[in-house]
């Protein structure tokens, strides 16, 4: 095959998207519910973040002074279905505190000029807050074209032979926005389709009958 893994990682979007159609994440009615999500989806299931999100609507405290007002220990019995619920209540307190003194709320952040890098390491300082999920942050809250790179990039990527298996995130993340288009739309759909593919297909052990991008597959036993 004689495209390199700049065109491969692009040829690959277009065919999953093409297989699975658009995936319109992040599911989120606000801003903010985004940073929340994003939060509480460290180390646990999507399914588990929704019970805690429902939670949280459920008592209307989806706003960044409610959050920053409201008794730790009854935020604690609200977001318990997420787990590891005592760090993420202090995570999630810090950066809505932080969002708050420097900005006002999510909305007035994500009309802010400053550039990408500097929004990045913003949210790095913030305690709780590594590399996944400040870019998280930046393309589902504040329409930043920032990779987000999870375990499922990791696990799909290195079976492809596109990055080493040992490679660190920010290399990881570099190759994808170096081999795609400055857009938006793409980074956010590019992600979705991804964690879509690796629950369906390239699952910790991979059913590679029928996987749409077999073809570029490295490690599969059915080509």
């Amino acid at each position: 095959m004689r495209e390199n893994r700049f065109e491969i990682v692009y040829t690959i979007y277009k065919i999953l998207l093409n297989y699975y159609g658009h995936q319109n994440w992040w599911p989120a009615e606000t801003r903010y519910e985004v940073v929340v999500g994003a939060i509480l989806t460290q180390n646990t299931s999507w399914k588990n973040v929704e019970k805690a999100i429902n939670n949280l609507k459920n008592e209307n405290l989806l706003k960044e002074e409610k959050i920053l007002n409201v008794d730790e220990d009854k935020l604690k019995e609200l977001i318990k279905p997420a787990g590891f619920y005592n760090l993420k209540v202090k995570r999630l307190k810090n950066v809505t505190k932080f969002i708050v003194n420097n900005y006002g709320n999510t909305e007035e952040m994500a009309k802010t000029d400053k550039d990408i890098l500097t929004l990045r390491a913003e949210l790095l300082s913030i305690n709780g807050v590594g590399k996944e999920t400040a870019d998280s942050i930046l393309l589902y809250a504040l329409d930043r074209e920032s990779f987000v790179v999870d375990a499922y990039t990791k696990r799909m990527f290195s079976r492809l032979g596109i990055i080493n298996e040992k490679a660190k995130y920010d290399e990881i993340k570099e190759i994808f926005e170096k081999s795609l288009p400055k857009d938006l739309e793409i980074y956010k759909e590019y992600h979705a389709l991804i964690v879509e593919h690796c629950k369906k297909f390239c699952r910790k052990k991979p059913l590679c009958d029928d996987c749409p991008i077999i073809v570029f597959c490295k490690t599969s036993l059915n080509k």
